[in-house]
């Protein structure tokens, strides 16, 4: 068997795996470590919860030079909450490495990203857009890149990006290692493949236990005006610890959300009618397990990793038949089993037909006399705090302080006058220090190995570069 020790993995990378309970590497990351680490270029497919993302995370926060300022490793993503999410896993693997992983999205401010990245950044996870606007502004260098990950390369071609990451391409340097990650290997994803990869290691990670044989797919018939007695006659029968609800249109997925919660759910939503912010606030809230219901469209059926989805219900069922697999691939995740229910209107047969021949499987019809509403259970439920989900990047941050500073570029404050005057207390050294971050009027420090109390309570009788700041703990 297979452990993290056959890597030979740094120490700072081997204790973040250990707080993040990584006990041992998952198929996708038994085949790609290696070859990344021996710097081959890699074709995977893999399925969704396969462990995909630490696959090439593990290995790129390894190899990253900490000394470097400039970005060494590109993550390219379909999707902002699929940037973001990567972010978060290689900051967390990178930790104790102090790694420092930006992601790059629209509707978000660009010059706030341009600041980010004038500073030390390690990792640059990001959308095709943006990733485009910053090097086509000579905001984002390239020069240092050694890695060059494309994820979910079927989706880009879906979303029409194909373009985009042709652009992007033109900017990498020529020496490089190349990963392409796709849920299947189409006739335009062999065709990238060769443009962009060289002799690259191809890996087709078969599941033991197919995702299909995971999920159970059914129909009720029901007319519009029906749907939402019909959803909750579900939804008390069924009563699942964690559900996402499908709708056509933002409109239907506000008014639904109303309803389910002047009802007593504890639900929330999110669709692209929200700023980012909240949209990623809303899923961050879901994924520790805050609610149970997730109201959506489709801007949530792809990209977002939250665990044991027990239930997936399409209030609406979706216009587009790669739709229905995103959505259903939100349960049944890494080997648990999920069961995905559709309302059906009676016009909508046509459509039905079209997504059972795309899946080329079938949807079992159901009566809804098949659920018995237990509405005792159901709100026993509701009313149970529900288990609070650790956050990975919780898990290895917990002898770590964030330190507001009020101070910055400005103030002419350098990360070196921050490094010099830290270091400058007894029982604090270099490696006590994460990642600092300077912007105009403040600056914000990490502090490793629970010192944080110690340095702002030494800060406070100090002067920084002669200045005499303003120091407290960072608010979350």
């Amino acid at each position: 068997m297979t452990t993290w020790k056959d890597y030979h993995l740094s120490a700072p990378i081997t204790e973040a795996l250990e707080k993040l309970t990584f006990t041992s590497p998952t198929e996708v990351q038994q085949q790609v470590i290696p070859a990344l680490q021996r710097k081959k270029d890699v074709m995977a497919k893999a399925q969704t919860g396969s462990g995909k993302t630490a696959a090439y995370a593990i290995p790129l926060c390894e190899a990253v030079e900490w000394e470097e300022n400039k970005p060494q490793a590109l993550i390219i993503t379909p999707t902002r909450e699929l940037a973001d999410q990567v972010r978060l896993d290689a900051s967390a693997i990178g930790r104790f490495k102090r790694i420092k992983a930006v992601a790059l999205f629209g509707r978000q401010s660009f010059a706030k990203q341009k600041l980010e990245l004038k500073q030390k950044t390690h990792i640059v996870a990001g959308t095709p857009g943006r990733l485009l606007d910053h090097l086509e502004k000579g905001t984002f260098d390239p020069s240092h890149l050694r890695y060059v990950v494309i994820d979910e390369a079927d989706e880009l071609f879906n979303r029409g990006f194909i373009e985009q990451v042709e652009a992007i391409m033109k900017f990498m340097p020529s020496k490089r290692v190349t990963a392409l990650f796709s849920a299947t290997f189409s006739e335009e994803v062999e065709q990238v493949s060769k443009k962009w990869l060289t002799s690259p290691e191809r890996f087709e990670i078969a599941s033991r236990v197919k995702v299909e044989d995971l999920i159970t797919h059914q129909y009720v018939m029901v007319n519009d005006e029906d749907k939402l007695s019909a959803l909750k006659q579900i939804t008390m029968s069924e009563n699942p610890d964690t559900c996402m609800i499908f709708c056509r249109t933002q409109e239907r997925t506000d008014i639904l959300t109303k309803q389910l919660d002047q009802a007593g759910y504890p639900c929330d939503k999110i669709h692209g009618g929200m700023v980012q912010e909240e949209r990623f606030d809303v899923m961050n809230e879901f994924k520790r397990g805050e609610f149970r219901y997730l109201v959506a469209t489709d801007v949530a059926a792809r990209g977002i990793d939250v665990d044991n989805v027990s239930l997936v219900l399409n209030y609406d069922i979706p216009l587009e038949m790669p739709a229905y697999v995103h959505r259903s691939g939100r349960t049944g995740r890494a080997g648990n089993t999920g069961k995905v229910i559709s309302l059906v209107e009676a016009r909508e047969q046509e459509r039905l037909q079209g997504i059972i021949e795309y899946r080329n499987a079938p949807i079992e019809e159901v009566s809804l006399t098949n659920f018995t509403p237990d509405p005792e259970a159901f709100h026993q439920k509701m009313e149970e705090e529900q288990e609070r989900k650790t956050a990975a990047i919780e898990k290895v941050s917990t002898d770590i302080q964030k330190i507001y500073v009020n101070g910055g570029k400005k103030k002419k404050l350098r990360a070196v006058d921050f490094v010099g005057t830290i270091t400058s207390i007894d029982g604090v050294n270099a490696e006590d220090i994460g990642i600092i971050t300077i912007e105009p009027t403040c600056s914000f420090i990490e502090i490793l190995n629970g010192k944080g109390p110690l340095v702002i309570d030494e800060l406070r009788e100090k002067t920084i570069k002669g200045k005499k700041l303003k120091v407290h703990p960072a608010k979350k």
